[in-house]
């Protein structure tokens, strides 16, 4: 899996409400679904005298100034470094063959794949900070998804979206109630996802996480994921 296709995966099972082409930008329109969907990109041919044209698409969608730096943006990440941009949220994604994650099914009753989300899960995320804007996200997804409640100790613990496109699915909105954590939740959530995936016609299953979410990254290479490719942001 490269870099190229994991960003094409995020940009199909996390979709901007709208994007448009602004000169050599592409300028997405969150509606407050986090920064995945409210960052622009820089198409072939920027030059950094075009920054503005951004900037101003951006401010009259109401969001603050916000890049997405891709491989092969180092030219954008040191121009917008020079002018008073900061690095934001670092991620790396990661990614391994389904065949590898649903080959040890999840116990019984620890995980249920489902869609619409039941109140629960809308509940669980909402403790998490996924509110409604990140649920209208999921909705927007024009693709098999679904999402899985994780349950540990007879309680709901955790939930999760997940979405394919083409062979590839994506897992976002992985939230598990700080109570229950290391309970086995998460791993569990994980292995419904690429079981649920893997009979929906995907043969790979891939997540983004934040470089200082060090006991999710611990978690999934435990699983056997490995890094597949890397971003981050520039805000002002």
């Amino acid at each position: 899996m490269t870099p190229a296709e994991l960003i094409a995966a995020m940009e199909a099972t996390w979709p901007a409400a709208t994007t448009t082409r602004h000169g050599p930008w592409t300028i997405r329109d969150g509606q407050g679904g986090g920064k995945r969907v409210s960052a622009a990109t820089a198409l072939p041919g920027w030059h950094p005298t075009d920054l503005p044209q951004a900037e101003a698409a951006m401010t009259a969608l109401g969001q603050p100034p916000l890049f997405l730096i891709r491989d092969g943006d180092t030219a954008l990440d040191e121009t917008l470094a020079g002018q008073g941009y900061r690095v934001v949220d670092p991620v790396i994604g990661y990614a391994a063959p389904l065949a590898a994650l649903a080959d040890v099914p999840p116990a019984p009753m620890t995980s249920f794949p489902h869609w619409p989300p039941m109140a629960i899960a809308e509940s669980l995320w909402a403790e998490g900070g996924i509110g409604p804007a990140r649920l209208a996200v999921m909705q927007r997804v024009q693709a098999p998804k679904t999402a899985i409640l994780g349950r540990a100790n007879d309680r709901a613990a955790g939930a999760a979206f997940v979405a394919i496109h083409g062979n590839i699915a994506m897992l976002h909105a992985l939230e598990v109630t700080p109570t229950l954590r290391r309970q086995g939740s998460a791993h569990n959530i994980l292995r419904a996802a690429a079981l649920w995936a893997q009979q929906n016609g995907a043969d790979t299953l891939t997540l983004v996480v934040t470089v200082a979410n060090e006991n999710a990254r611990r978690l999934y290479a435990s699983l056997g994921m490995q890094p597949v490719g890397q971003y981050h942001y520039r805000q002002k």
